[in-house]
């Protein structure tokens, strides 16, 4: 049985996503169960970070359904999405430069605040040991009055990854997080993610396959648009067509 067991946490079936007469994804099936790490391989243009798309709401898909917790919510906004719980952080960092590293975060977990709250200014200090203890667990304590803008490339990725998670989604979409980083930053960003699947499903895509497969629980390999494997990394590794057409060429 899955990671968390029942329902999947989000779940894809036969989803299918076309730009004009290209057909980006064709009947692609996929699950993600609260608890586990699933990544998602490929050769680039195999239709990845499309398919984190259509999970999170920003592309529609021509045919299939989207599932989160059992509820359809193919034709549901990004914004009724993540109030379901659905998070997304995409591979470039998206934080806001000229806040500072707390004020980022403080700005995720009000996210779904009433603006007469906000503007009563009721849950700040409220928030405050949260913040900490938050920025703590992505190796940012002490950052917290800093501007945004002068953490590092890995750091920045890290408080992405933080506020992503800040309303402790019940499904984590991760499209490349360490792209750039350095071994040492690979390594804690794997722990960071890690500690991420105690509460969510986290759904990864990552070209580095020696990091993805020793985090993943599960792993799903496109081509062209369509599923070709889906098992652990061992079953993964071991599959003739994915060691031949598509480990290669990740």
């Amino acid at each position: 049985m899955p990671a968390g067991g029942g329902l999947p946490a989000v779940e894809a079936r036969g989803v299918g996503v076309s730009f004009g007469a290209l057909r980006a994804l064709s009947d692609v099936s996929i699950a993600v169960h609260r608890g586990s790490v699933h990544g998602l391989i490929g050769p680039n243009g195999s239709g990845k970070s499309t398919l984190l798309h259509a999970l999170a709401g920003k592309r529609t898909p021509d045919s299939g359904q989207i599932f989160a917790n059992g509820l359809d919510i193919t034709r549901a906004s990004p914004a009724k999405r993540s109030r379901l719980g659905l998070s997304i952080k995409f591979q470039l960092a998206r934080v806001y430069p000229q806040l500072t590293v707390a004020d980022n975060l403080l700005v995720a977990l009000q996210a779904h605040t009433p603006l007469r709250r906000l503007l009563m200014s009721r849950t700040r200090c409220s928030l405050t040991s949260q913040i900490e203890s938050r920025l703590d667990a992505v190796g940012l304590s002490g950052r917290g009055g800093q501007a945004a803008k002068l953490l590092s490339h890995g750091q920045q990725q890290w408080l992405e990854i933080a506020m992503a998670c800040a309303l402790e989604p019940a499904v984590l979409l991760l499209d490349e997080p360490t792209a750039g980083m350095s071994p040492q930053e690979r390594r804690v960003t794997g722990e960071i993610i890690r500690l991420a699947s105690r509460y969510a499903g986290v759904l990864i895509v990552d070209h580095d396959l020696d990091f993805i497969k020793d985090l993943c629980t599960h792993m799903t390999v496109l081509a062209q648009g369509a599923v070709v494997a889906t098992g652990t990394p061992a079953e993964i590794e071991a599959d003739p067509v994915v060691q031949e057409v598509f480990l290669t060429r990740v």
